[in-house]
């Protein structure tokens, strides 16, 4: 026979699972298809009901800013993190562009992040401001060093990234090899040197 405080335990371990399940689920599911999935999806994903997650998270903000570090905030800071530590200038910025994109077109949700579209959550908003704050730092040192052209801004910078944030999730996605050959013109630059 069950007692009051093994039927507490019970629910206890039940819910546990059900909140481990979520976030696994929106992990994947976000991560595949971006930030503004139906929650529909992640509850099925995960084998619960979309109720679930609004008592469990509080609804799709709450998801979010359980789950954005394993999504993306860890690869995104060590992507910068590991670009701070090329020597070079010019060389530092071609790294941080190329992991950039390369990590729009892995995770969906990298683009969600940096097109703001969920401004509500805190968790994704301090990850905006550490990626602005990194664009100026490295617009700041590629003026000093003279690898940058005249003129170009922080702003700029943010512009190409949510740019591309764009495209990927509202155009065509590209084959990763078209992806790739036109990161390097991004990075190369399209006019010929005479």
């Amino acid at each position: 026979m069950m007692t009051d405080a093994d039927t507490s335990s019970t629910l206890r371990a039940d819910a546990r699972r059900n909140v481990d399940r979520i976030r696994a689920a929106a992990v994947e599911v976000f991560g595949e298809r971006g930030l503004a999935v139906p929650l529909e999806d992640v509850a099925a994903a995960a084998r619960v009901s979309k109720a679930t997650i609004f008592n469990r998270f509080g609804g799709r903000i709450g998801l979010i800013d359980a789950v954005i570090d394993d999504l993306v905030a860890q690869e995104m800071m060590d992507v910068i993190e590991r670009v701070r530590a090329v020597p070079d200038v010019g060389e530092r910025i071609c790294a941080y562009i190329g992991a950039l994109r390369d990590l729009q077109f892995r995770l969906s949700a990298v683009n969600g992040v940096l097109l703001q579209q969920f401004p509500d959550s805190e968790a994704l908003m301090d990850l905006c401001r550490a990626g602005e704050a990194f664009h100026s730092e490295l617009v700041a040192q590629g003026h000093a060093a003279g690898v940058l052209a005249d003129g170009f801004t922080a702003r700029d910078f943010h512009a190409l990234t949510t740019d591309n944030a764009l495209a990927l999730e509202h155009g065509v996605r590209p084959s990763r090899a078209d992806y790739d050959r036109r990161t390097a013109f991004v990075l190369g630059g399209i006019c010929r040197r005479i």
